[in-house]
């Protein structure tokens, strides 16, 4: 710690103090540290591997580019290190959902869409502020911008169907090819990346995300999807009331139409939605189904926590109402046939926050 304390301390040209650790991750290394003028920071430093270097050149560039998270205080992509502005430690969204209030819940719901949309809009016409930014941070590994994730999962889908005894329906990898990234190419907008509810802190002063690894710019609708399956790659997923649902999506898609005005049309907005729900659905499933011979909680150790077979039911079944993929609806159904039944898996819950029933895993029809 005292390396990074030293480091954090000469970036701020004031000392450091006191480090209480975070947590971090696999990735990193979070603390919090008391400055010599009363203070404090968050200084988190990132190990060498080449996943933690393009996470650090993200979240520096991230947070430089967008005020939504916590101000960039210092940087030194030599280390790789930086230092960021101290929200404090307010509860984050997954705590409201997650506990008893259900008004503070279904307040928070369209705050945390409405921060990203805003978010989104005012990216507009910043990508080339955006690669800037990562080129000044660049600590020497490729950048999650340039990492082809969804074009890798579909690649993937195939084999993995193969290696359950399930056909691909003809013409399924004509049709990830044309879903693509969601049409990234035509709706760009900046995103933190993990938008997922424990990354968004309900502090006095308004919401605010944390965690920047992510970032890039990226098909707004994979960001809008998040309000309809939800969560599309998050720990913390289980149901929305319908109604809430419906204004969750509506407060991103309003305030992502001021920066594109035609996704106030319906058909444009469903269309690349769909797209959205078809590149996360495979994503669920190449990262999910081969973990699932037992199952267990998406989360290592946060309760309550779904099961990954009850998301990846979920996911199917949702995936089976994308009327423009039906080679993709036929997958669904598909597993769903072969793994429903074996599984007896309950139905995924509402949050703990809106009460609601449980249930079996749907079966295909």
């Amino acid at each position: 710690m005292d390396p990074s304390l030293r480091i954090a301390g000469d970036l701020l040209g004031i000392g450091l103090s006191d480090p209480v650790d975070l947590g971090g991750s696999r990735r990193s290394t979070v603390l919090r540290c008391r400055t010599a003028a009363g203070g404090s920071v968050i200084v988190k430093s990132y190990t060498r591997e080449p996943e933690a270097l393009r996470s650090f050149t993200s979240e520096a560039a991230g947070l430089a580019l967008h005020g939504t998270g916590p101000a960039l205080l210092g940087a030194d992509p030599a280390v790789p290190l930086l230092v960021m502005e101290d929200l404090g430690a307010a509860p984050t969204l997954a705590d409201v959902l997650l506990g008893d209030d259900p008004a503070a819940a279904a307040q928070a719901l369209p705050a945390w869409a409405r921060a990203l949309g805003r978010l989104a809009a005012g990216s507009l016409g910043r990508q080339a502020e955006f690669a800037r930014l990562t080129a000044r941070y660049d600590a020497g590994a490729s950048s999650w911008q340039d990492e082809p994730w969804a074009e890798r999962n579909a690649a993937e889908l195939l084999p993995l169907l193969a290696g359950t005894g399930l056909d691909a329906p003809p013409g399924l990898a004509a049709e990830l090819d044309r879903i693509g990234t969601a049409g990234g190419d035509r709706y760009p907008a900046f995103t933190p990346g993990d938008t997922c509810p424990d990354n968004t802190l309900l502090t006095p002063d308004g919401l605010r995300l944390i965690d920047f690894e992510g970032s890039c710019f990226q098909s707004l609708f994979l960001t809008a999807a998040y309000c309809r399956m939800p969560f599309s790659s998050c720990w913390c997923v289980f149901r929305f009331p319908e109604e809430l649902a419906r204004r969750t999506e509506q407060a991103y898609r309003a305030e992502v139409a001021t920066a594109y005005p035609e996704l106030a049309d319906d058909a444009v907005w469903e269309a690349g939605l769909r797209r959205a729900i078809a590149v996360w659905t495979v994503d669920a499933t190449v990262r999910l189904l081969p973990l699932t011979t037992v199952d267990r909680p998406l989360h290592r150790t946060r309760r309550p926590a779904p099961t990954m077979r009850q998301v990846l039911c979920h996911r199917w079944e949702l995936a089976r109402t994308l009327e423009d993929c039906p080679a993709l609806v036929e997958t669904a159904d598909l597993l769903l046939r072969k793994f429903a039944d074996g599984w007896e898996t309950a139905a995924l819950p509402a949050y703990p926050a809106f009460g609601g029933p449980t249930g079996r895993c749907a079966q295909a029809g």
